[in-house]
């Protein structure tokens, strides 16, 4: 009789690699900048435990992956790299992700990856969106210059402001992305691949139309925005400007220099002066590219404008109100009741 033999688990370095390769890329087919920040994580604690264990990365085992390890490496994330609550989550949703897809691989560790899973998310408090007013955006915006420069800044802000896209957004916008004409749009590719289309207001489609006759050599698959040598603006690219804009709007409106102002401030800017206008909050969610308009419910909660509008309009009670004059019992037992 033929003795069935349980199959050889999998090696931790090959787990990985699946993970990657077959998983991500392959099963799930994630967008690169998510897999870039899988990779990033898996980076950081696979240094992180060579230092704390001693052991190389291809010498680990799942067994070595216990919650002690998982949290001595999400406080190294904040208190040594610095990182944020929300960056220490993100790095372990990474780890959690792969944990789960090992656990399917290798059986015999499911005890052990079952505890590690155990590691919870940190909660921390959301800041309160900032954002500009309508004076404020148009002074940071400006008129464009003669310079090549400063009409390629105009046009960026002014397609930050028009479509409230992300950074990664507008610097990715190509040249036949743009859809001039009666129903001028940008097509934009956000989030996770998703795609949407955003109007453009009649202004911007004539600045766009200025800078293409400007820029004669920029092809169809060539980016809008270009930097000197013809490639895609970064991210630091766009901030520096950005930060230029906002030293200027500063001599007109001196409170932005007290203010963080980021290219995602203009995003929250766009959303808010959609809300102020009377935009349903579901518009405004496929505006922005929310995947849920449960995100579009913070603007709410950040302009204390429209909370005052909606507490007018509630009737105030007609409440005769009593001084309290209390004997000293009853200080002292309202004081234990509180």
């Amino acid at each position: 009789m033929t003795e069935i033999t349980a199959p050889r688990p999998v090696s931790f370095a090959a787990l990985v690699q699946l993970f990657f390769t077959e998983y991500l890329v392959s099963q799930r087919a994630l967008s690169p900048r998510t897999i870039a920040s899988y990779r990033d994580a898996m980076l950081l604690f696979l240094d992180f435990a060579r230092h704390r264990l001693g052991k190389m990365p291809t010498a680990l085992n799942l067994s070595d992956i216990k919650p002690d390890l998982i949290l001595a490496f999400l406080d190294h994330l904040e208190q040594e790299r610095q990182n944020s609550v929300r960056s220490r989550n993100l790095r372990l949703t990474a780890l959690r992700a792969f944990l789960k897809f090992a656990a399917r691989r290798d059986v015999s560790s499911f005890f052990v990856i079952e505890q590690a899973l155990g590691v919870p998310m940190k909660r921390f408090e959301r800041p309160m969106l900032g954002f500009m007013t309508r004076e404020e955006m148009l002074a940071v915006i400006g008129q464009p210059g003669d310079t090549w420069t400063s009409q390629r800044d105009h046009l960026l802000l002014t397609l930050l402001y028009n479509t409230g896209a992300r950074v990664s957004e507008v610097i990715g916008i190509k040249v036949n992305d743009v859809v001039l004409g009666e129903s001028a749009c940008v097509h934009l590719r956000g989030k996770g691949r998703k795609q949407r289309s955003t109007p453009l207001w009649k202004s911007t489609v004539q600045e766009i139309g200025v800078w293409l006759r400007r820029n004669p050599t920029l092809d169809t698959d060539a980016a809008l925005l270009p930097n000197r040598d013809g490639d895609p603006m970064t991210r630091c690219n766009v901030t520096q400007r950005l930060n230029i804009a906002v030293a200027r709007a500063t001599l007109l409106f001196s409170s932005l220099s007290k203010r963080k102002i980021s290219p995602h401030t203009i995003r929250h800017t766009t959303a808010m002066h959609l809300l102020q206008s009377g935009v349903a909050f579901s518009v405004i969610a496929l505006w922005l590219g929310h995947e849920s308009s449960i995100t579009t419910h913070r603007y709410v909660e950040a302009d204390l404008a429209m909370k005052e509008k909606a507490l007018a309009r509630l009737q105030e009670p007609e409440t005769q109100i009593c001084r309290y004059h209390p004997t000293d019992d009853a200080l002292m037992q309202f004081l234990q009741d509180l």
